[in-house]
């Protein structure tokens, strides 16, 4: 379940409202692998991890969770998400604008720690682990968070919309000021990683043109490589080769469209990049053990 930087494609979902630019999300796994493929996006996202063994990625540095904690992506930070064994895994996550911070009072919190915020100059601490004091405090905000958003909200609810927002992001500020009290936001030193930018620039190019056919000495050329050279970086810096990532990327679009359309098989194959139906149903029973209409048959 679930992610302006150059290049200007980022995570196509939406977090939220465009008035309350939040949401949460909850993935539990039983099986190791990919869960959340690499993608970034304006919003800062704080992840609890319950349980389980992962690889999280960010900006190409890995970290390697094997107990509780917390971690924190600021805006436009690449990052990806790996489950490393078979056993039950879970993470929450909530994803929300610094706008949603916001006030039109410029008081100290607004100057000297929003605004700062809004424009990337101070930064969330990577993480946080329980033997820090502050760690309990922003675990409890957190859930908090997470069972409120998930409350149904209806018009005749007394637990309406306006009072929704107010625990929410009261519970955000709350957080905001532990973190602030322990001194753990960072100034940022706005360091440019080069091959974070040209990888951002490579999944653009292929999320925009994944409808087309797509070379590998079209991608390489994006970054001023070789074809050789481009397929060891590409690999080294997502974990799979660039024909792959291309193919993977395809059958997520296909199987959105097996869910939201009527269109046939091959309209859907074509639609997807697939000028070939057998390669098509190749690949989609490689990432599915299954074909394109046993699962909408399974999926309706």
């Amino acid at each position: 379940m679930h992610y302006t930087q150059s290049p200007t494609l980022k995570e196509l979902r939406h977090h939220g409202t465009k008035t309350f630019p939040f949401a949460a999300y909850k993935t539990c796994f039983a099986t190791q692998g990919t869960m959340v493929k690499h993608h970034w996006h304006d919003e800062i996202e704080m992840i609890y991890f319950f349980e389980g063994d992962f690889r999280l990625e960010i900006n190409m540095e890995p970290f390697y969770i094997r107990s509780e904690c917390l971690y924190f992506i600021n805006p436009g930070e690449l990052h990806s998400i790996v489950i490393e064994n078979n056993n039950s895994s879970e993470e929450k996550a909530i994803v929300f604008s610094s706008d949603i911070l916001s006030c039109e009072c410029y008081d100290a919190v607004q100057v000297q720690l929003i605004q700062p915020i809004r424009h990337g100059k101070m930064l969330f601490p990577r993480c946080l682990l329980p033997e820090h004091p502050c760690f309990i405090p922003i675990r409890d905000s957190f859930i908090d968070i997470m069972r409120i958003y998930e409350q149904p909200v209806t018009k005749n609810d007394a637990f309406d919309h306006l009072t929704y927002q107010l625990y929410i992001k009261s519970n955000l500020l709350r957080i905001l000021a532990l973190l602030s009290d322990h001194k753990l936001f960072v100034h940022s030193e706005k360091n440019y990683d080069k091959r974070v930018e040209e990888i951002k620039k490579i999944i653009t190019y292929i999320t925009e043109n994944y409808k087309e056919k797509i070379y590998i000495h079209d991608l390489a050329s994006l970054v001023n490589m070789n074809e050789q050279y481009f397929c060891r970086f590409f690999k080294k810096a997502i974990g799979s080769s660039p024909m792959s990532y291309i193919n993977d990327y395809r059958i997520k679009q296909a199987i959105h469209l097996l869910k939201e359309t009527e269109l046939t098989i091959m309209e859907i194959s074509l639609e997807c990049g697939f000028n070939n139906l057998g390669n098509f149903l190749k690949e989609f029973r490689k990432h599915t053990n299954t074909t394109p209409l046993k699962y909408r048959k399974n999926y309706i």
